[in-house]
């Protein structure tokens, strides 16, 4: 489940301590700022600056929280564990004192295995050897069934056999099925077991913020089936790539920009955002659906999920950025949870407003903006004409054009069209795609 930033042992409190202080410097000097964000439009400079302030409280507070575990005092830590079980035997095991060494030493087990299974909050030990943890750290178990918990994550008792096998038919057509050749109910019962298994690690659709206020996903099984088809794929693009996520560097978001220019600036999207510690993966909705695309956290490394249900130049660039503000400004503000977009919904919150505007500036800064003749032409000549001082696709400006006047008759011709899917929606992309320099 989604839970605070916690700091497990002591090399995350030293990376920490490093990362606070170079926040502070960067915050407090003007001139390491601009080597942080330099390039970038003034409005996005000051969203990188409050987004920095977040991070640095963020990290101060978990880690004043191991500080004071290590103290006896392990109120906050434990605050910041949560209901998550394996969490709290990570505090449990800082608040008496123990390193990872010693809870090793007394498990009769090598100390990396323990580093492991701490590392994945204990997802993947047997229940006996929970148990065996538990007892070593002075930790009580305890089961209420009682009260057994609902499961909305599951499909409705409402779903029709023929909506069941629309998910299926969606799962087998783009690969999602060990088997394409199983029985109906053989597919449905793996489709079953992989959402169950991902609502285990990673939550439930009501948990979830959707960035949206006037949609409840909380019974989503199609938007749930859908992001666990994502985390899989981006979990092993990112351990095939060994991606790391970075926040004290945005100055690259300029050259993202830029390869819009490239007929295959999709593809050299992947590739950039992968360098720089975030994950994109293109994955068809499934019917029904009415998202566009999201961003959320699978363990520490930022995932961007595009549906790419319009197939268009100008949707693509739009809705990647605003996806990509979620992780720059709200890294700490609902990324754990995870923002889910329908970027044509007009009745949105402040975050999804931030996220808007984000994408706005760094496609089209608005001084520059404001100022060109490309506001009111009626002819592509300006229009291109400032695409071109930018250095970006026409089609970019051509939509902004269409979006601000409200008339999607015009210039429809020039927002490339069909552009998109067929770079990012190849099988073969995703199996042997690489980052590269």
């Amino acid at each position: 489940m989604p839970s605070p930033f916690l700091i497990t042992n002591e090399r995350q409190e030293r990376e920490v301590g490093l990362l606070i202080g170079q926040i502070t410097n960067a915050l407090s000097s003007e001139e390491i700022l601009k080597s942080v964000v330099e390039g970038l439009p003034p409005e996005v400079i000051e969203g990188v600056r409050c987004s920095l302030a977040t991070e640095r409280q963020e990290l101060a507070e978990s880690l004043k929280a191991y500080q004071n575990a290590q103290h006896g005092t392990a109120d906050e830590l434990t605050a910041r564990a949560g209901n998550d079980p394996g969490s709290l035997l990570v505090a449990a095991r800082v608040a008496k004192g123990w390193k990872q060494k010693e809870l090793a030493r007394r498990l009769f087990l090598p100390e990396q295995q323990v580093q492991r299974y701490e590392a994945e909050r204990y997802r993947s030990i047997s229940l006996g050897n929970l148990i065996r943890v538990a007892r070593t750290l002075g930790v009580r178990l305890a089961v209420d069934i009682s009260n057994p918990l609902q499961e909305p994550w599951l499909p409705s008792h409402e779903m029709t056999l023929a909506e069941l096998q629309k998910v299926l038919k969606h799962a087998r057509s783009h690969g999602w099925l060990d088997k394409a050749d199983q029985s109906d109910e053989a597919g449905i019962n793996q489709l079953r077991r992989t959402v169950a298994e991902h609502v285990g690690e990673y939550g439930t659709p009501s948990l979830l913020r959707t960035g949206l206020n006037v949609t409840d996903y909380s019974d989503d099984w199609l938007l749930l089936a859908w992001k666990a088809q994502v985390t899989r794929i981006a979990i092993k693009f990112s351990q095939r790539n060994r991606v790391k996520y970075r926040l004290l560097n945005v100055s690259w978001l300029k050259d993202l920009v830029q390869l819009s220019a490239f007929d295959d600036g999709p593809v050299r999207a992947v590739a950039l955002l992968a360098q720089h510690g975030i994950v994109l993966v293109a994955e068809p909705q499934i019917v029904g659906m009415k998202i566009d695309g999201a961003a959320f956290l699978v363990d520490d490394i930022p995932v961007i999920g595009l549906t790419l249900r319009t197939d268009a130049t100008d949707n693509f660039w739009f809705t990647l950025l605003h996806e990509v503000a979620h992780i720059i400004l709200h890294y700490r503000t609902g990324l754990a949870s995870g923002f889910f977009d329908d970027v044509d919904n007009q009745d949105i919150d402040e975050l999804e407003a931030e996220a808007n505007q984000f994408a706005s500036s760094m496609l089209i800064p608005d001084e520059l903006w404001k100022r060109s003749p490309a506001r009111i032409a009626k002819t592509a000549e300006p229009i291109e004409q400032l695409a071109r001082r930018l250095g970006i696709a026409p089609a970019i400006v051509f939509g902004r054009v269409r979006m601000e006047r409200k008339n999607y008759k015009i210039f429809s011709d020039k927002i490339g069209r069909g552009r998109v899917r067929k770079q990012l929606l190849s099988r073969s992309f995703e199996a042997d795609h690489e980052p590269s320099a």
